[in-house]
């Protein structure tokens, strides 16, 4: 087609819009929240496709696929285009939903048909009569973060036409193959991971002598030998020992305390965790199968009490990959981030969170993790959390339903403002590994400020971190997490702390209140929460949520 034609073309296309725009106007009214008609998108995608000029829509990206170049796209979408398009690009965020016309899905095959230099275009140009800006420099120069960000986009390529994310069936003919078999095409990945304590949460100290960390000799609380260890499990904060008797493993009744570097004694009190009361105290009959082994391997089977690997390995979050090995596409394995906010957070939910399954006991035997549950199906059919009442303390909740017991992550996130936006664990984690041990793609306050920079619609509504913090930038109460994030229960051993993750302010009122932690008193121990109140409700333009 010469441009002369797709001149006339577009000019009558638009005439089309306008009599087309005007219709709707006056059937619907100005409202942004319509859906456009099936007519109007044509038209607009029609005209939008015109606009491109064909140098650009040629154009191919200079810049190739890397882990620093993706790192940097994502960092840049986060930063300017999950406000709208979502954090996982599928356009539900509550903005990009809200916007006419609706905030594009990134994911859709339609939108991944689209060249790179279309893409480009989109990204330095933006789209007229939408709430696509432009994002490119005002005087054309060449921009790089953006081809960087086409990289990212492509990234989140779905699985099927459809835009949907297509899974492997989960149980069916594939069988699991052991994550060494993934590192042959995702070897960086892998080298990664293999440094996670995912990777090392269980070794068996025969293949790996140097798994037990403390000295057995100095063990004065329960005497066992290296040859009584069977598994190790931990060590960050703390480590356990289990023996092996028949098909079954058992916890030895001593736990080194890492961080302090001090023999301590284990043993689970028929107190508090649900499922205790239907076992005896005496470690030695209670198998760590039905409470322990589920999470801490890859399949293992209740009847057959095997594994098919141990530990959390690649198949754990990616479903079997028997198939994916032979013939590796991307409809024939799972990919927790291209399922919807849901699946992807039951991932990880199924292990960090407390609860029991919905069909208990099964068997006859009681289990502390979802039995039957693999990745790719409804974490809600197999497990529940456990419940909790507003103003009552439980051996798992606070009053104000935060959890104060460890591995419950997950029920914290699920009563989060971000888990109802769309935001998932992998958001802020990257469970393939990074250099610090909770796995966050970069240091916490960056992660934070890639969505809640100062002035973002997200918040805070202040033109600089220091001024929503009251506190000295670079200090401990400037960060992010200490005010959002409070550390509030044990790991199992003194000093070492789980965060919330309701990522609510709990304010001085609720601990006169409910007798909870709260930020200020946390960290400025030597102060009331009078002090902490008073000093609340002197901040300059603070919510009144803050200080009641």
């Amino acid at each position: 087609m010469s441009r002369w034609k797709r001149v006339v073309r577009a000019t009558a296309l638009v005439a089309v819009a306008v009599v087309i725009g005007g219709v709707a106007l006056i059937a619907r009214g100005f409202r942004a929240n319509s859906t456009p008609s099936a007519l109007e998108v044509a038209v607009a995608r029609t005209v939008r496709n015109l606009a491109i000029p064909g140098q650009a829509r040629n154009e191919r990206n200079p810049l190739h696929i890397s882990p620093e170049n993706l790192q940097a796209g994502r960092d840049r979408f986060l930063a300017s285009c999950a406000t709208c398009h979502g954090n996982d690009g599928d356009g539900r965020s509550t903005i990009g939903h809200n916007l006419y016309p609706r905030a594009t899905n990134l994911r859709s095959a339609r939108t991944q048909s689209l060249t790179d230099g279309e893409l480009h275009y989109i990204i330095e140009n933006g789209v007229q009569l939408t709430g696509m800006p432009a994002w490119g420099h005002p005087h054309g120069e060449a921009n790089d973060e953006s081809w960087k960000l086409v990289l990212y986009i492509r990234s989140l390529r779905p699985d099927s036409a459809s835009g949907s994310a297509t899974l492997a069936s989960v149980p069916g003919p594939a069988h699991y193959v052991g994550s060494e078999a993934c590192a042959k095409c995702h070897a960086q990945i892998y080298d990664r991971w293999q440094k996670t304590p995912m990777a090392n949460v269980v070794r068996d100290p025969k293949v790996h002598p140097d798994a037990i960390i403390p000295n057995l000799a100095t063990n004065t609380v329960a005497k066992f030998t290296k040859d009584q260890i069977a598994l190790v499990y931990g060590s960050i904060w703390k480590q356990r020992y289990f023996t092996k008797v028949g098909d079954d493993y058992f916890p030895l009744p001593a736990q080194w305390d890492v961080g302090n570097r001090k023999w301590l004694p284990y043993h689970v009190p028929n107190t508090g965790d649900w499922w205790t009361a239907f076992y005896p105290a005496d470690n030695m009959q209670r198998p760590t199968g039905p409470t322990c082994d589920g999470c801490h391997s890859v399949d293992y089977n209740i009847h057959t009490k095997q594994v098919a690997e141990w530990n959390v390995g690649c198949e754990r979050c990616h479903g079997p990959g028997s198939e994916h090995v032979a013939n590796p596409l991307r409809t024939n394995i799972v990919n927790p981030s291209r399922m919807d906010y849901v699946g992807a957070n039951d991932t990880c939910i199924q292990c960090h969170s407390q609860g029991r399954p919905l069909a208990s006991p099964i068997e006859g035997k009681y289990y502390d993790w979802p039995v039957g549950y693999h990745v790719g199906l409804k974490l809600g059919d197999y497990w529940q959390l456990e419940d909790h009442t507003l103003g009552e303390t439980s051996f798992t909740h606070l009053p104000d339903g935060t959890a104060h017991k460890n591995r419950m992550q997950g029920n914290d996130f699920v009563q989060s403002v971000m888990y109802r936006r769309g935001v998932t664990c992998f958001s802020c984690h990257d469970v393939h590994g990074t250099k610090n041990y909770a796995q966050l793609w970069k240091p916490a306050n960056k992660l934070c400020l890639d969505c809640h920079g100062p002035m973002s619609p997200n918040g805070p509504a202040t033109p600089t971190l220091e001024a929503h913090t009251h506190h000295k930038a670079g200090s401990t109460g400037s960060e992010c997490i200490a005010c959002h994030m409070p550390k509030i229960e044990s790991e199992g051993v003194p000093g070492a702390f789980v965060r919330a993750h309701t990522f609510r302010f709990i304010t001085p009122a609720m601990t006169d209140k409910y007798k909870i932690p709260n930020a200020c008193t946390s960290c400025h121990k030597d102060k009331t929460t009078e002090w902490a109140t008073k000093a609340l409700r002197g901040w300059s333009g603070r919510s009144p949520w803050r200080a009641e």
